[in-house]
């Protein structure tokens, strides 16, 4: 080998190794079991957090479960987010295999809970249909999100005490984000009657969303995934549709909508484009994109047209 060649290599070695001793060490290892926890956990953790994201974008929360392979991915992991409100009834499965060695973290434990109740909600499939449930979608408020981001400052805090000022700094940075997207949202939505902030979906999805931004919530199916749904139910749903004054139905992303298909075949209101209610589509799994989708969808199908100049 000549000279030249050896100090070239010998160079380019000792920038690799400098480089690589640049190159921040995790100080905590967080495993997620949502997509926009993932982003949260980034968002807060930064360059002292590890992020290995069991439920993947794409993936159905509701018929999700840890299979071996996740278990294992699991080994050595300080803390393990989840929604909570009972969105992962696996967690207690969880619990036991993971025999104390990483701590699950219920995010949702301590954000104010929204219940199903027939007096704000209208159910047509059955008037008592979920009553007093706890409805677990909280991440489609704005506010809840960034009560989030406080929740994980602490947490990674309590686990890795020297991060603290910038665990804190940075939710407080994405709490600034979360309450711009907030007006960014309640702007757009400004271009929509009052009169006509109804928002038909078939499940009870997005009631934290309609309180964020003054709708009512009128789910036909209430929280159940399930579409069974008798004939005179749906004729329930089309006399009740046509009486409101209702201007469009929006499907879901991840569901069958050959309800609303149906209702929208029986009284001629338009049917939006599909909203993302669970937050794991592929194409917007961070609060961000989900909102942003959400509320352009929503607008597009009940704002008046803009009036040509």
């Amino acid at each position: 080998m000549n000279t030249r060649l050896f100090l070239l290599l010998a160079a380019g070695l000792l920038s690799a190794l400098q480089a690589s001793a640049q190159q921040p060490t995790a100080n905590l290892k967080v495993a997620t079991l949502h997509p926009i926890l993932a982003d949260l956990a980034k968002q807060v953790g930064g360059s002292r957090v590890e992020i290995i994201e069991i439920l993947k974008p794409g993936s159905d929360v509701h018929h999700f479960e840890p299979a071996t392979r996740d278990l294992a991915t699991l080994r050595g992991v300080n803390l393990v987010l989840a929604m909570g409100k009972d969105l992962e009834s696996y967690l207690g499965k969880l619990t036991d295999s993971l025999a104390g060695k990483s701590r699950i973290v219920e995010v949702g434990h301590d954000i104010p809970s929204l219940k199903m109740d027939p007096s704000q909600e209208v159910f047509v499939c059955c008037p008592h249909h979920d009553h007093s449930h706890i409805d677990p979608h909280w991440w489609h408020s704005a506010e809840n999100m960034r009560r989030a981001a406080r929740i994980l400052a602490e947490v990674f805090s309590e686990a890795d005490p020297a991060g603290e000022d910038l665990y804190e700094a940075a939710a407080k940075a994405a709490g600034k984000r979360f309450d711009e997207l907030r007006r960014w949202a309640a702007k757009e939505i400004s271009r929509i009657p009052r009169r006509d902030r109804k928002l038909v979906t078939a499940h009870a999805a997005f009631g934290y969303f309609c309180k964020e931004y003054g709708f009512k919530s009128l789910p036909m199916l209430g929280l159940s995934r399930s579409d069974d749904i008798s004939a005179a139910h749906i004729a329930q749903a089309t006399q009740f549709i046509r009486e409101e004054g209702i201007r469009a139905c929006f499907p879901e992303d991840q569901a069958n909508p050959k309800v609303l298909t149906e209702m929208v075949r029986s009284t001629g209101v338009r049917l939006g484009k599909a909203l993302v209610a669970d937050g794991t589509a592929k194409e917007a799994h961070t609060f961000e994109t989900m909102l942003a989708h959400n509320v352009r969808a929503i607008v597009e199908a009940l704002a008046p047209p803009a009036e040509a100049p």
